[in-house]
């Protein structure tokens, strides 16, 4: 099919008398195209059929306001099409909502989004803390994350429960299994370490006194996220999205020590080992020539609280021979006891 234009210029090359094969040569057609055209009339019909014309918008209701609905928008985005629909018509307007509404949403003003600006972070200067629930077939466990904003050398344990004794005593283990201290933990806005954040409000971060505590005796700043801005602590959100899909998911336990087993060699084998897609390292290698060198030295001891204890085991007592619960593990478990009998 040929536009409407190959076809004039074909017809007024006609009228200077140009024969048909130098018509069909210029115009990069096919000689027997240009002799149907003219032997069966279509030719003059196609031209002489006058251009479709597009009528002119039926003029709305709604035009005359339409200024008006601009310039609120202009000054107040967030008005919304109910508060205009009540303002148009008190001042004249006689149309439905609906089509103020659709003119509504074509025209706010829709802010920017805020950019997400990547930072990175010095060796040994900050980790980043956060806690993931984990629904399991004996219970709710919930993950505890660490991971190091340099290397991104990542720790991973799993708790019975979400308290600040908990935090505590899992950021002990994550500090022995790195060797060293990051100079400052970003938290979320966690009740087990900040007790109210009045930043907001130009107020001050207040942390919990007891966590604060144990804060100094580690050698560790309080960091945390502003409120409703935890992309700021990107580099552990996206471990946790990665746990459940690398580890978690499609995986099998036998039971809280299983789960433990798992994790460690996980961790081990294939988090801590491979090619970062930020970095293009792999954390292991960037912790242990750039990081873990310059983290600060472990605590003499273990933080003591005077004020949260250890949940106690309450021991029935009995006549009978006393049960010793045995918990299950992984074959794989064994397999790697008995490797290290061999060697």
């Amino acid at each position: 099919m040929y536009s409407r234009d190959t076809l004039v210029l074909l017809q007024h090359l006609l009228e200077q008398g140009l024969g048909k094969r130098a018509i069909a040569k210029q115009l990069g057609i096919s000689p027997r195209t240009v002799h149907h055209w003219i032997a069966t009339g279509q030719l003059t019909r196609v031209i002489e059929t006058p251009v479709p014309r597009t009528s002119a918008p039926r003029p709305q209701r709604l035009d005359p306001f339409k200024p008006l609905i601009l310039e609120r928008l202009e000054t107040y985005p967030a008005l919304t099409a109910e508060r205009l629909f009540a303002e148009c018509r008190a001042a004249g307007y006689v149309g439905g909502v609906t089509r103020l509404r659709d003119y509504v949403a074509s025209v706010r003003p829709r802010p920017e989004p805020e950019p997400i600006i990547r930072f990175e972070t010095a060796p040994g200067l900050q980790a980043q803390f956060d806690f993931a629930e984990v629904r399991l077939p004996w219970g709710k466990r919930y993950a505890v994350l660490v991971v190091l904003g340099f290397s991104r050398q990542l720790y991973v344990e799993f708790v019975p429960r979400q308290t600040a004794l908990t935090v505590m005593q899992s950021l002990e283990r994550a500090f022995a299994d790195f060797g060293g201290v990051p100079q400052e933990i970003l938290f979320d806005q966690l009740k087990a370490v900040i007790v109210e954040d009045q930043r907001p409000g130009g107020g001050k971060l207040l942390e919990n006194a007891e966590f604060g505590r144990f804060a100094a005796h580690w050698g560790f700043r309080i960091r945390a996220c502003r409120p409703y801005r935890a992309q700021t602590k990107g580099k552990v959100e996206r471990p946790v999205g990665y746990l459940r899909s690398s580890f978690l998911y499609g995986r099998e336990f036998l039971g809280d020590a299983d789960l433990a087993d798992q994790c460690a060699r996980w961790l081990r084998e294939v988090a801590n080992v491979r090619i970062h897609g930020t970095t293009g390292e792999r954390p292991v290698d960037r912790f242990l020539r750039d990081e873990q060198p310059v983290l600060q030295p472990l605590a003499a001891r273990p933080y003591r609280s005077l004020v949260l204890m250890p949940p106690r085991i309450e021991v029935a007592a009995t006549r009978s021979v006393p049960q010793v619960a045995v918990e299950r593990r992984a074959l794989t478990h064994y397999g790697a006891l008995v490797a290290e009998e061999a060697s």
